[in-house]
């Protein structure tokens, strides 16, 4: 049985690799040498799938959109577009990135949405319709596991168990030696998720340690947060919420 497509309150985004890496504190080169595959989970209408192999990095992306034909995503993705472009006017403080013109930045995603309709259609195995916080993957197959603008981005959808639940499983399907990456650790308007220490407390209980890594944003030098999970010991990858 498909998946359930995502709810239309999700956008389906189109970032790029470079903005991946930007967003994640990663490098083309870490990429290039990770010793497995890649999980993007939401995958949506990015390009990092087909940018990233590029690279010689094996990835998986994993979306419920991918219950849709990828023409339908690609459409879904520009009318994503439309409404970033709304969110930039009406939130300049955080849209785009600092030193990119808006235009600039959503020809990045026109690029990205064309790479996916391509790869999306040359390689339907690499997109998986998959829903969170259940994912189709056995225990341990990713290298890494990145995870963006979902689960604090949406608090509406998902609330602190259903985050829990989520951030438990991505750790599962991700390798003892690898680590789970995930931002933003805010909702679209910029309010940081006020339960995160609750939230990372739990993760421990199930032997899951976490970290709030920062850094400093491109362009400005303003710090970036991503949470940083990796399992404690090898017993809890069957550990679920």
């Amino acid at each position: 049985m498909a998946a359930p497509a995502r709810t239309p309150d999700v956008l389906v985004t189109s970032r790029p690799l470079d903005e991946y890496c930007a967003l994640f504190d990663l490098t083309r080169a870490r990429l290039a040498a990770l010793p497995g595959p890649l999980l993007d989970c939401p995958g949506g209408a990015a390009g990092l799938a087909a940018e990233a192999r590029e690279l010689g990095c094996r990835v998986v992306a994993a979306d419920p959109a991918y219950a849709l034909p990828p023409p339908v995503v690609a459409a879904h993705a520009l009318a994503a577009r439309s409404s970033m472009a709304a969110a930039m006017a009406e939130r300049p403080y955080l849209y785009p990135p600092p030193g990119r013109r808006p235009g600039s930045y959503l020809r990045s995603w026109d690029r990205a949405r064309r790479l996916f309709t391509a790869d999306s259609a040359a390689h339907p195995q690499r997109y998986v319709a998959a829903l969170l916080p259940r994912l189709p993957f056995a225990d341990d197959t990713f290298a890494l596991t990145l995870s963006g603008y979902l689960l604090f981005a949406y608090p509406e959808l998902f609330g602190p168990e259903r985050q829990l639940a989520a951030l438990v499983e991505l750790v599962r399907v991700t390798s003892p030696e690898g680590e789970v990456r995930v931002q933003p650790l805010h909702d679209g308007y910029g309010r940081h998720c006020r339960h995160l220490d609750a939230l990372r407390y739990a993760l421990g209980e199930r032997r899951i340690a976490s970290e709030v890594h920062r850094f400093p944003r491109p362009g400005d030098g303003r710090t970036r947060q991503v949470l940083v999970l990796r399992a404690a010991d090898h017993r809890a990858r069957g550990l679920r919420a």
